[in-house]
C-alpha cells in the first residue's frame, strides 16, 4: 500500500486493542494496535462496533469478482494473497454499526443483510464469521486500494438491490438456523428476548415489587439465556459483546418493561383484562363467522329449492 493509502486504512480501521495473529492456527490474542500492525491477521472492528463490512472471496480472481460491474460500490480495499488469488474484500461505513446497544437491533440486522448481499455479489464465503481480516499493511498480502468513499447502508442496498444481490425479507429467519457474522448478534437478540421476558413475568409473580433477590435471579437467568444461545454458535461471540447485551437486557427490563416495573396487582389485573379483551374479540368474529355461515347455507339451500321447484 502506498503511504496515503495506508494513511487512510488506519483512519478507517477503529480497534484500539485488537485480537491479531501471525499463524491463525497458532491461535489470536489480543495486542497493542501498534503490534497488530505488524502482524499478518487482524480482528476488522472494535467489540462494540462494526465500521468495516468484509467478505471473504475463496476464488483465484477474488480481484476481477470485487471489482467487476460495479464502479459506483466498489469496496474500499481488496487485500489479496498473490500465492491463490484468494482475498478479503473490505467496504468501509460511514457510520458505525452499534453490536450490544438494546434498542439499535434493526440496524444491526440491516447490516447484516447487506453484508450478506455483498458476499452474494461475489460469491464469498458463507462461513466466514468476519472477526479477522487480512492485514492491508502486511507485505505478505497485495492490497488494492479503489476508493476513499464511505458508504452507508442505504445506498449500499440500492445498488444490491439494483443488481438483484440483496436477500430477500426471510433469509433473516432462514439465517438463524446456522448465523455467521453480524448475524450472530442478531439471532442472540431476537430468541433470547422473549425467553427474558418470559422469565421476568415468572419472577415478578413471586412478591408485590421486586426484592433484591428477584433481580439478582433475573440477571442469572439472562446470563445463562445468552450464554446457553452463544455456546450454540459455530463461532462464538467474544464474551465482552456476550455481557454487554446481558447489561443491556438486565436494563431494559428493570427500568423500562412494565411487566416488571409494575406492581404483582397491577399486573394481573391488567392480564385478566387483556384476556376478557381478547375472549370477547373472539367471542365476536366467531359470532359474526358463524352467523354469516348459517345465513348462506340457508340462501343454499333456498336456492336449491327454487331451483328443484323449476326442474
Amino acid at each position: 500500500m502506498s503511504t496515503a493509502s495506508t494513511e487512510t486504512w488506519g483512519q478507517m480501521w477503529l480497534p484500539l486493542w485488537p485480537l491479531a495473529s501471525d499463524d491463525l492456527l497458532q491461535g489470536i490474542y489480543r495486542t497493542s494496535r501498534h503490534n497488530a500492525l505488524e502482524l499478518r491477521y487482524i480482528e476488522a472492528n472494535p467489540q462494540s462496533l462494526s465500521n468495516l463490512l468484509v467478505v471473504d472471496i475463496d476464488h483465484p480472481d477474488a480481484l476481477m469478482r470485487a471489482m467487476w460491474n460495479r464502479k459506483a460500490w466498489q469496496p474500499n480495499a481488496v487485500v489479496e494473497n498473490p500465492a491463490n488469488g484468494h482475498a478479503h474484500a473490505v467496504w468501509a461505513l460511514a457510520e458505525p454499526v452499534t453490536r450490544t446497544e438494546y434498542a439499535r437491533r434493526k440496524p444491526l440486522a440491516y447490516a447484516a443483510a447487506v453484508t450478506e448481499g455483498l458476499r452474494r455479489s461475489v460469491d464469498g464465503d458463507k462461513g466466514y464469521s468476519g472477526l479477522i481480516t487480512k492485514n492491508p499493511t502486511h507485505e505478505q498480502w497485495e492490497a488494492s486500494w479503489l476508493t476513499d468513499h464511505l458508504y452507508n447502508l442505504d445506498e449500499l442496498t440500492e445498488h444490491l438491490t439494483v443488481s438483484d444481490f440483496m436477500p430477500p425479507d426471510s433469509w433473516q429467519r432462514t439465517k438463524r438456523k446456522n448465523p455467521v457474522g453480524l448475524g450472530r448478534n442478531c439471532t442472540l437478540f431476537e430468541t433470547v428476548r422473549w425467553d427474558v421476558y418470559r422469565v421476568a413475568r415468572t419472577i415478578r409473580k413471586r412478591n408485590e415489587h421486586p426484592t433484591p433477590e428477584d433481580r439478582h435471579d433475573l440477571e442469572a437467568a439472562i446470563v445463562n439465556l445468552c450464554q446457553e444461545m452463544n455456546s450454540t454458535f459455530s463461532e462464538a461471540l467474544p464474551a465482552s459483546e456476550i455481557r454487554a447485551t446481558i447489561r443491556s437486557f438486565y436494563k431494559w427490563i428493570t427500568t423500562r418493561y412494565t411487566g416488571w416495573l409494575d406492581s404483582r396487582t397491577t399486573s394481573e389485573e391488567k392480564s385478566a383484562a387483556y384476556h376478557r379483551n381478547t375472549g370477547r374479540q373472539g367471542g365476536l368474529k366467531g359470532g359474526i363467522a358463524s352467523g354469516e355461515a348459517r345465513r348462506a347455507a340457508t340462501r343454499q339451500r333456498i336456492m336449491e329449492a327454487i331451483s328443484n321447484g323449476h326442474s
